[in-house]
């Protein structure tokens, strides 16, 4: 027996409410051998169409592609859904080696090893008296 009907108002709310701009950029970050890395799925982008920017602890990533159409094309699409825009995703990493960031794009996945600084203990003992 079905409580909800299957068209029920709600329903197309819920199919797009994780369809933001993140969702165009899947992310998945990790710790590995003293680094930070951000594995990102960027298809249909060239590596020339994506900027990587490094500010004190924040990694912006921007993937942008122009629309390229010609005057006198003569093609008459009947659907067009590739995308062509700019999108971006930022992250705060905390203290990293900004200097020593190095990235890879390969098969529609961006990939940034972002060193780790290494911790320094700056806790400092009072001696009660």
């Amino acid at each position: 027996m079905k409580i909800v009907p299957r068209n029920y108002y709600f329903d197309e709310l819920f199919d797009n409410f994780f369809s933001g701009e993140e969702s165009k950029m899947k992310c998945d970050i990790y710790e590995k051998e003293g680094n930070y890395v951000l594995e990102m799925d960027i298809p249909g982008y060239k590596k020339e169409d994506i900027k990587i920017e490094c500010n004190k602890g924040n990694i912006v990533i921007i993937a942008e592609k122009e629309n390229k159409m010609e005057e006198h094309d003569d093609k008459k699409y009947l659907r067009r859904e590739r995308i062509y825009g700019k999108y971006q995703r930022s992250f705060y990493l905390g203290d990293i080696l900004e200097e020593n960031i190095s990235a890879t794009f390969q098969d529609g996945t961006l990939k940034v090893i972002v060193p780790k600084m290494e911790e320094k203990d700056t806790r400092k003992y009072i001696e009660v008296k």
